[in-house]
């Protein structure tokens, strides 16, 4: 078994930041930030071709962050890694602040702004697309949600990768199965979700969106099949790491007091 140390402290960290974020700006979505701190850590730390030093590097591998509303846990992420100072962060959602409470493509190492749901595949397909065309060997990245793959727009984009096998695109789902207003199965359930990418010509990997191994061997040898675009599908749990935020959906949305911030960083800190 890897040594995953520097995952597990760079997701905590970011969890940390995110909470105290939603809390300084009184803004939402941070159960969708906690889903997907163990995804952006493994990303950063052991996937991605990236270097903070030059974001804008040729052959740098791209990720698109689609569902844009969990921008903070992305913005903490790079901030952690060195793409632009941390004490930005303290800027969020705030007026005047350098960061915005939707990712935004003016901030270092962020590819492109989000914030609508179904926006971010249709991109990453272009980019993938436009990347075979001139023979450039990085990756295409996108990381969506439940509420993206609502999205027609989405699934134009599934359909038409799958068609032409752009295999620099891989799609990574935080499948937390919860919505703003109840669980993704009774808004429109995506079951079976590994079949229907399937049929569209995709090669299907489903693992634990919390268990770092199984993240890391997710995102390793791609793509998946040479030919066939990837999709991974994590497992995840909206709230991750708060024991009252953990699978309510109100989260989606709720603000933190100051009494719930203690809490919530009390419960981070005291974990393993």
């Amino acid at each position: 078994m890897n040594d995953y140390t520097d995952c597990r402290e760079l997701a905590k960290k970011v969890r940390g930041h995110c909470l105290r974020m939603v809390h300084r700006g009184q803004s939402g979505h941070i159960g969708s930030m906690l889903s997907m701190a163990d995804i952006l850590a493994v990303l950063y730390n052991r996937v991605l071709k990236a270097d903070p030093r030059h974001p804008k590097m040729q052959d740098r591998d791209r990720l698109i962050l689609s569902k844009g509303h969990g921008g903070a846990a992305l913005y903490a992420t790079m901030a952690e890694k060195g793409f632009f100072p941390a004490d930005w962060l303290n800027t969020y959602y705030l007026n005047d602040g350098k960061l915005g409470g939707h990712i935004s493509h003016h901030i270092p190492g962020v590819e492109f702004s989000t914030g609508s749901l179904g926006h971010g595949m249709p991109v990453a397909c272009g980019m993938a697309m436009a990347a075979k065309n001139v023979g450039a060997r990085h990756r295409i990245f996108c990381l969506v949600s439940d509420g993206d793959c609502n999205a027609g727009s989405t699934w134009e984009a599934i359909m038409l990768a799958g068609q032409h096998g752009w295999d620099n695109l891989i799609m990574i789902v935080d499948y937390n199965r919860l919505q703003a207003l109840g669980k993704s199965e009774d808004v429109i359930d995506l079951a079976p979700f590994d079949q229907k990418l399937e049929l569209f010509g995709w090669a299907v990997r489903v693992a634990d969106g919390h268990d770092f191994d199984a993240i890391e061997q997710a995102l390793n040898n791609l793509p998946a099949v040479p030919g066939k675009p990837t999709a991974i599908i994590f497992n995840t749990v909206k709230g991750r790491g708060v024991s009252y935020m953990e699978n309510e959906y109100k989260w989606h949305y709720g603000g933190l007091t100051d009494t719930l911030l203690e809490q919530a960083l009390a419960e981070l800190e005291a974990a393993i």
